[in-house]
């Protein structure tokens, strides 16, 4: 349970951190709301399956936020004007 709850802290901190270089003019409005969904669901059991899927979101969410990150655009370079871009392949396949 120990290592669950470190690896949520680390999530919650990453979060925070991709959401304040987000280049938004509601960039402190998904801040705070991030705060509050993890605040709200800090009671929550987390090998519940529910939790789990909030947790999938939560590192999709990161990978969205991360997607406008200029430093890891840039591989560790923000000067550098070459930006590297990887879509997903097939985000929303047919049923």
């Amino acid at each position: 349970m120990a290592s669950q709850s470190t690896e949520l802290l680390h999530l919650y901190r990453r979060l925070l951190r991709s959401c304040a270089t987000y280049p938004s003019k509601n960039r402190w409005g998904i801040y705070e709301a991030i705060r509050e969904e993890f605040r709200d669901n800090s009671t929550m059991n987390p090998d519940d399956p529910k939790t789990q899927k909030q947790i999938q979101v939560a590192y999709k969410g990161l990978g969205q936020l991360r997607m406008y990150d200029t430093v890891q655009l840039s591989k560790g370079n923000p000067e550098s004007p070459n930006w590297e871009v990887t879509l997903e392949q097939n985000p929303m396949p047919k049923p």
